[in-house]
Parts: C-alpha cells; sequence; structure tokens
C-alpha cells in the first residue's frame, strides 16, 4: 500500500493516472462519495501493483498479533461485519456489574454479536466495567468488590456463566479511576479472576491507563501497577488516546510522542508480547476559542473529519509532533478546531507495535467504518 497527500489541483482522476493505481479501488477505500471531491492534505490509502515485501519498510509480524475492536451491542451489523474481516478479537462493551458481585448485561442483547464474530473467525471479549446507572466509572463499585473475597467470587461465577453460554473467550476488565488504596487489591483480584479462568479455558486481559512512570500522580494512574497488573492477567491493553477529548483544550487524540512515552514505560514492567497497544478511531471538533470548564468538543468519526474539510473547503494539516491531522474551519461565526485520526497517524501507530515487537493493538472503538485503516493494517501485518 501507498499513503498519497492530496496537492491543489487534485481530482480522483488525476491521482489514478499518475499514481498507476485503480480508480475504483481508490474510491472505495477512501470511502468517498460522488462527486469525489477531495482536501488539500488529505491522506488518501492507494493499492499498487508492487511485490508483498515492498508493502512496508518495517518487519512483518507474525500471524498471530491480537488486531482487536471495541463494539457496543448497537453497532450497525454491516459495519461490524465488514470490520470483522479484519479483526482478530471483537471485544463487547459492556458488562456491569453490582457491589454485591451479581453480573449486569447491556441493556441490548449481544448474542448476535459473539455470533458474527465467530462466523469470521475472530475470538469474542466480554468487557467489564464499574459503570453506574449514569455510565460513569464509579470507584465505589471498584471498592467494593475488590475487597470482598464473596462478591468476586459471585461475580466470577456469574462470569464464567455468561462466557459459556455466549462463547466469550476473554474477559476484558476495564476499570478506571481505581483509588490509590485499592492498589494492590485491584491486582489481587484481576490475579484471582485470571488464575480461576485460566482453568476454566479463558483468558483475562486487562485495561491499563496511560502511564509514564511508576510514580505519576492523579486519579487516573496510582491505582494502577504496571507491573502487578503486566503479571496477574494473559496480556494487557494501553489506553493510549484521549490526550484531547470533549472538555480538555483541542489537541491531538493519540499524539505519537506521548504514546510512545507510555509504550517505552510499559515495556519495563510487561513483557512486550503481553503488551497491546490502544488506538483511536474518532476524533473531535472543537468550537473555539476554548474555554475550560464551558468548551466541549462534538465527537467525529474519520470519514466524517475529511468529509467535513472538503465540505468547507478547507486544508487539512499535519502535526509532526503529534503525527496527527487536523484543520479549522468557520461555521456561523464560530471557529471551529479539528483533529482526527487518519491512515498517517495510524501508520505511525502500528509502527511502535512492529518496533517493541507488542502483541498487538486494539482499537477504541469500531462504531464508524475506517475502510483504509483497517486496509492498511491487512498490508502490516
Amino acid at each position: 500500500m501507498k499513503i498519497y497527500v492530496v496537492k491543489r489541483d487534485d481530482t480522483v482522476d488525476k491521482i489514478s493516472k499518475e499514481q498507476k493505481t485503480d480508480l475504483a479501488s481508490l474510491i472505495e477505500i477512501n470511502q468517498l462519495t460522488a462527486p469525489y471531491r477531495l482536501a488539500v492534505g488529505q491522506a488518501l490509502l492507494l493499492a499498487e501493483d508492487v511485490p508483498a515485501e515492498t508493502f512496508s519498510p518495517y518487519a512483518p509480524q507474525t500471524a498471530s498479533i491480537l488486531r482487536s475492536g471495541y463494539a457496543y451491542p448497537f453497532i450497525s451489523p454491516p459495519v461490524l461485519s465488514e470490520t470483522l474481516a479484519h479483526l482478530s478479537e471483537l471485544a463487547v462493551f459492556s458488562y456491569g456489574f453490582t457491589a454485591g458481585g451479581d453480573l449486569i448485561p447491556p441493556a441490548l442483547d449481544d448474542t448476535w454479536m459473539t455470533q458474527e464474530a465467530q462466523r469470521f473467525g475472530a475470538a469474542s471479549a466480554l468487557t467489564l466495567t464499574p459503570l453506574d446507572a449514569d455510565g460513569r466509572f464509579n470507584n465505589n463499585l471498584v471498592s467494593a468488590l475488590v475487597n470482598s473475597l464473596s462478591a468476586q467470587r459471585r461475580l466470577i461465577t456469574g462470569l464464567a456463566g455468561i462466557m459459556m453460554e455466549k462463547g466469550y473467550q476473554t474477559v476484558n476488565i476495564d476499570f478506571e479511576y481505581v483509588r490509590r488504596e485499592d492498589r494492590d487489591a485491584f491486582t489481587a483480584f484481576v490475579s484471582y479472576a485470571a488464575y480461576a479462568l485460566n482453568i476454566l479455558g479463558y483468558q483475562v486481559s486487562v485495561a491499563l491507563a496511560p502511564k509514564y512512570s511508576d510514580s505519576q500522580q492523579g486519579i487516573l494512574y496510582e491505582g494502577i501497577d504496571y507491573g502487578g497488573l503486566g503479571a496477574a492477567a494473559n496480556w494487557v491493553v494501553l489506553m493510549t488516546y484521549e490526550w484531547g477529548y470533549t472538555y480538555g483544550p483541542p489537541m491531538a487524540v493519540a499524539p505519537i510522542n506521548q504514546v510512545r512515552r507510555v509504550v517505552q514505560y510499559a515495556v519495563t514492567k510487561i513483557p512486550p508480547d503481553k503488551i497491546c497497544l490502544g488506538v483511536p478511531n474518532y476524533g473531535y471538533d472543537w468550537p473555539l476559542p476554548y474555554v475550560r470548564g464551558a468548551t466541549k468538543a462534538r465527537t467525529l468519526g474519520n470519514v466524517e473529519a475529511v468529509q467535513t474539510a472538503v465540505f468547507y473547503g478547507v486544508p487539512i494539516l499535519f502535526d509532526e509532533t503529534a503525527k496527527s491531522p487536523y484543520f479549522q474551519y468557520w461555521q456561523y461565526g464560530v471557529k471551529h478546531e479539528v483533529w482526527f485520526e487518519d491512515v498517517r497517524s495510524w501508520q505511525e501507530k502500528f509502527r511502535l507495535v512492529q518496533e517493541y515487537g507488542l502483541k498487538g493493538f486494539a482499537v477504541w472503538q469500531i462504531m464508524k467504518l475506517f475502510r483504509a485503516g483497517w486496509v492498511l493494517s491487512d498490508s502490516l501485518f
């Protein structure tokens, strides 16, 4: 594959001819719609008729690399089906639990998702979260669970039953905002869950907040023991995204310089072949000027972001430090700034997976189709 950046006066026909790539393939891979307008600075993934070894300057991974993607049960069936063709694991988001350890299923039935994953030969992961009724992470639930052996036993029994019933192979434990005082108890719970479920033939992974050091302060980090959790679980997922987020200032969602810092720390605590890199599949649109505590960004898909730039006739820029695309536009007298992901920024994340020999990557989340990104992953792994 080849990444081409659109220049002024480019058209799809001109690019197809000059780059010697099939026009229909160019349009389909990049999800272009008639009349096929392009934005200056837009990154396109092109298929080339060249030997496989020239697809990437990086050594190819083995076929065993984990390619995971998170999805809610309300995902569009066509989007799920197309994406599953590129996944080795589907992570269903999410199951909850009570303080007493009773398992709470998603509001919508997830059976069809595990069945669809099985049809494509992908494993299914049950994502376990301490979400409250408002959909927020509740560290009171975490405290109640990790400090009660009876609640843990009840929860693990419930997990084993639902996994057997619905065909799940893995439990992905995604506990965020774990209190500092619950750090060791949380690690012990993950160890207990892995021990009990491994005996039954199931795996346990754990999602980790993106830390840089042992001493990193903040409620996201102090309760997370990279070394302990890495030893306890079968593998981990680094949640390397949300530097740019809904209520924060405009910036890249996953700037590669920050992502690299997390990976560099993680591999000192956890074997690389037990680490999956988190990759975002979305961007944010901020109205300007940004006002802390007042400004709220809108989430948008990667394809939607490009379509926005095309609609407003503005160029897409690329930050060489963050290795992420961005642009600005005006709407109804209000200036906006958009940061999102494209094949260039995904390629940088995939290069980290290759460079450090990681287990694979996990995409948050696959609700909106990003076909070019998945085709790129196929060419690299």
